[in-house]
């Protein structure tokens, strides 16, 4: 009976496979998770000028809306009250905005 070295050696080969492969899965998430810790800081980075700017949007629509219903008012029109509890509900939309992604994407 003739002993084949090299199949004692293609054996330890084949058991060390699935564990080359497994840190290389773990490079992987832990280069994902960089990526989403950077995603995460850029983020962060652009809500306080968004808020900003959904806060003016906020105050043209409310600005916008006061005039639209005062003007409707005065002249006499029908459905004043409807206007003006839609043009309540969108700004107070936007200003709930702001909240709500703050809740969602930093707590």
């Amino acid at each position: 009976m003739r002993k084949y070295v090299g199949s004692s050696t293609m054996a330890v080969a084949l058991a060390l496979v699935p564990w080359k492969s497994l840190f290389a899965q773990n490079a992987g998430i832990q280069a994902g998770a960089q990526a989403i810790q950077q995603a995460s800081a850029d983020l962060q980075a652009y809500f306080e000028p968004v808020t900003t700017l959904v806060y003016i949007i906020a105050a043209l629509v409310g600005m916008f809306g006061g005039f639209r219903i005062y003007s409707r008012w005065q002249n006499g029109e029908n459905d004043v009250q409807k206007n003006a509890i839609g043009w309540v509900g969108a700004v107070l939309f936007l200003l709930a905005i702001s909240a709500v992604l703050q809740a969602v994407f930093f707590m």
